[in-house]
């Protein structure tokens, strides 16, 4: 049996990585500032840009979508508790897809800033 959280280490989180890598490089950012932003390293994201590491799996409209908003945001400097809700929000909709299922797992992150105003 393979529980949701190991589904989204395993899997989720890579691609997530990886497309948010290649994103930042591709709206300006050196290879060097993108691993700063996402605290990996350089060679990780030239791996991400090279398809090397990350599931390099079709993604759907939705996901491009919010993947570029997080792009954005990150590129802006998010905080460490808004970077947590983009990469989660991503992560609920690859397993919606790749599963049928909704995550498990809820975006907290969200909820505490809507209650927080």
């Amino acid at each position: 049996m393979v529980f949701p959280c190991e589904r989204a280490v395993w899997y989720n989180l890579p691609q997530i990585r990886a497309d948010i890598a290649v994103g930042l490089v591709k709206s300006g950012m050196t290879q060097s500032q993108a691993a700063k932003k996402l605290g990996v390293t350089p060679a990780a994201v030239s791996q991400y840009m090279n398809k090397k590491r990350g599931q390099q799996a079709v993604k759907s409209k939705s996901y491009k979508e919010e993947i570029a908003v997080a792009v954005e945001r990150i590129a802006e400097g998010a905080n460490a508790r808004e970077l947590q809700s983009l990469v989660c929000k991503c992560c609920q909709i690859i397993t919606a897809e790749t599963t049928g299922e909704s995550s498990l797992c809820e975006d907290k992150t969200s909820k505490e800033q809507d209650s927080d105003g």
